[in-house]
């Protein structure tokens, strides 16, 4: 059966003043995903402690002391082999990152 319908959409505006300021900070909102600068910035720097080898910086930067500990006493029997080594230091980077989005995400959930 053929059912033809037709809709109309119509849309309230307000006259609003606009400032550049408003506009600007409606533009720095949708890049930074409404979490600020530092949001937007911490994953990335999360990233570059973490680059340091052998402390494992950035899990302690988001607040995992206990892994980073325990990876720490990890790695001295895998220091001696050249290959399981770097597998860990390529995965704590990963980690690091993986773990900062996910406080950024928390954060801005309860936000709302």
């Amino acid at each position: 059966f053929d059912v033809a319908e037709e809709y109309a959409v119509s849309v309230e505006t307000e006259d609003e003043d606009v400032s550049r300021l408003g506009v600007m900070r409606v533009i720095w909102h949708e890049l930074s995903g409404g979490v600020g600068p530092w949001g937007a910035f911490r994953p990335i720097f999360s990233v570059l402690v973490s680059l340091v080898p052998f402390v494992y910086l950035g899990q302690h930067f988001n607040g995992h002391h206990n892994k980073a500990f325990g990876w720490t006493l990890i790695q001295l029997p895998l220091i001696l082999t050249v290959l399981l080594w770097p597998i860990l230091y390529i995965w704590s980077i990963i980690d690091s990152w993986w773990f900062s989005n996910k406080i950024i995400a928390l954060k801005n959930i309860s936000k709302s």
